[in-house]
């Protein structure tokens, strides 16, 4: 199974491509896609072109997208929320189931802990994708929603296949 991670911002939206065997999990790719100028619609126009043409060269199974969490800046989480429309419409316009995730399960999943930093989630991304060159923070989380994602669906795959047993 390959899965696309999607950490949202309106400057810049972190990506993340991971193939899933069973419990093994290998690095395909990762990005951040920066949206320039200062006109709104014209920066989400431009993260949801960079974000169809990641979709159609990587051809990801499925996808995650990381939940807002709301801050004292209203406005803020308005516009952040507008990137993460985009994050959810482009997946599903090619026709992917999408997750959502809280920051502190994706942190939880991946670091142990759902209060971990930045630099604990970047250090356990390489741990679990040895090898991988990850293009800045906003790419690490976007690798670690792809790993919450894939240990979610497997789980909820392995309680399906017990249930029928």
């Amino acid at each position: 199974m390959r899965v696309l991670g999607i950490d949202p911002g309106l400057r810049n939206l972190g990506w993340g491509v991971i193939d899933v065997a069973g419990n093994r999990l290998s690095h395909v790719a990762n990005g951040v896609c920066h949206s320039q100028g200062d006109d709104l619609a014209n920066r989400l126009c431009n993260l949801h072109q960079q974000l169809t043409r990641i979709i159609e060269q990587y051809a990801p199974q499925t996808a995650a997208v990381e939940q807002t969490f709301v801050n004292n800046n209203g406005a803020a989480t308005l516009k952040l929320g507008q990137a993460r429309g985009i994050a959810l419409l482009v997946p599903a316009q090619a026709g992917l189931d999408v997750g959502e995730y809280a920051p502190n399960a994706v942190k939880k999943t991946v670091v142990g802990v759902g209060h971990a930093d930045k630099a604990q989630i970047s250090h356990m991304v390489k741990m679990q994708l040895p090898g991988a060159a990850i293009a800045g923070p906003d790419a690490a989380d976007a690798l670690a929603i792809a790993i919450c994602h894939a240990f979610h669906v497997g789980a909820a795959a392995r309680l399906k296949e017990a249930q029928r047993a």
